[in-house]
Parts: C-alpha cells; sequence; structure tokens
C-alpha cells in the first residue's frame, strides 16, 4: 500500500508516542536500554519503523521541513537492521530521551498544517 506524506507522519506520531509511553510507564531509563537486551529489542522496533517511514517520505516534502533531521533518522534505522551487533546504545538512549520527545512536538505541529 502507497501512503501519502501526511499519513506516514501518523504512523511515526503512533510509534513515538508508544514508545515514549512504553518507556514512562515502565520506568526505563537510559542504564536499563544499555544493559537489558529484552528492552533493547522492545525500545529499537519502534525505532526502525519509525526511520522506515521517515525514508519513505517524498523528498519535497523532507526539503519543505528541513527542521526535521530526516537523513539521521532514516539513518539510525539502517543501522539498527543491518548493524545490530554494532549498535551505539549510548547514541539509541540518547535519541529516544531527547530527540524523540522533540521530534513528536515538531511533526505534531506538521499535522496541525
Amino acid at each position: 500500500m502507497k501512503y501519502t506524506d501526511n499519513q506516514r507522519i501518523q504512523i511515526i506520531l503512533k510509534y513515538a508516542h508508544e514508545l515514549l509511553q512504553y518507556v514512562k510507564d515502565n520506568k526505563i531509563d537510559k542504564d536499563m536500554i544499555s544493559s537489558n537486551q529484552i528492552i533493547q529489542w522492545t525500545v529499537t522496533t519502534p525505532l526502525y519503523n519509525i526511520g522506515e517511514q521517515v525514508y519513505q517520505l517524498t523528498n519535497s516534502f523532507k526539503q519543505n521541513h528541513p527542521d526535521v533531521p530526516w537523513n539521521m533518522i532514516a539513518g539510525m534505522r539502517h543501522r539498527l537492521i543491518h548493524d545490530y551487533v554494532g549498535i551505539n546504545w549510548y547514541i539509541v538512549t540518547e535519541a529516544i530521551f531527547k530527540p524523540l520527545p522533540d521530534l513528536v512536538v515538531k511533526l505534531d505541529a506538521l499535522v496541525e498544517e
């Protein structure tokens, strides 16, 4: 199925909200992500789904919203999928606790446009 950019943004927001809620509800901190393989598996699934949706956005959409680090988000997805053994968990945890909430705010604003 071919999704519109707006539908992809909605999917990204769904995964991001669910991931952030999971982390909050389960009182997951950075150390837990860095050391617990089950939690790592759990948090990476929504991250690579977010990255895949970003990767599939049209170039014109991404160019019209240059304040979002689209390439970094898609790049994280590629790293999570293709180099799982080499993942830097510090980068993953930092992404979950700072840029992801910021991304949600930016994308919520795009949906309201």
